[in-house]
């Protein structure tokens, strides 16, 4: 489902290079093809032509000349690399990113953020669980769960 890319920041800002994801978006209206962007600061996604943009997940806002309305009442669903060394051996594995974001209340946040991570590596399945829309929490549950010393092969992008 999904695919790696790697693009300059927009930004001349020292953060590195964007890590752009390829996932889906749905809502009542439909689904779609989306891309995510993450490049350090903060998360990115056109959906339906609208520019999101946040320090993190649970705060994507429209950049548009709308007031900058929080995006709710959706789910985005996207895949990336993510291996794991034990013992100097690496260990391909992909994780599964799945966000809900609650309907909208009256000023426009969504009523529930939910992140749900899952790591495939080794023939295994290491669940985050439901967290608030906290990507490193919800990395730090599955890091608990892998074997003794244990750790990602690389660091993902902050704030995604």
């Amino acid at each position: 489902m999904s695919t790696q890319s790697t693009e300059s920041s927009e930004s001349s800002a020292p953060s590195g290079p964007a890590e752009v994801r390829t996932g889906w978006y749905r809502d009542r209206r439909g689904a779609e093809a989306v891309r995510i962007a993450a490049d350090g600061r903060g998360v990115s996604a056109v959906v339906r032509g609208v520019r999101y943009e946040g320090g993190g997940f649970a705060a994507l806002r429209s950049a548009g000349e709308d007031g900058g309305l929080p995006l709710a009442g959706c789910v985005l669903e996207w895949d990336q690399p993510l291996s794991v060394l034990t013992d100097g051996v690496t260990e391909p594995g992909t994780l599964s990113c799945l966000l809900t974001l609650g309907e909208a209340l009256p000023d426009g946040t969504p009523e529930r953020v939910e992140l749900h991570l899952t790591l495939h590596c080794a023939g295994a399945a290491y669940e985050s669980g439901v967290t608030d829309g906290d990507f490193d929490r919800a990395l730090g549950r599955i890091l608990r769960q892998l074997p003794p010393g244990a750790r990602f092969a690389r660091d993902l992008v902050q704030a995604a």
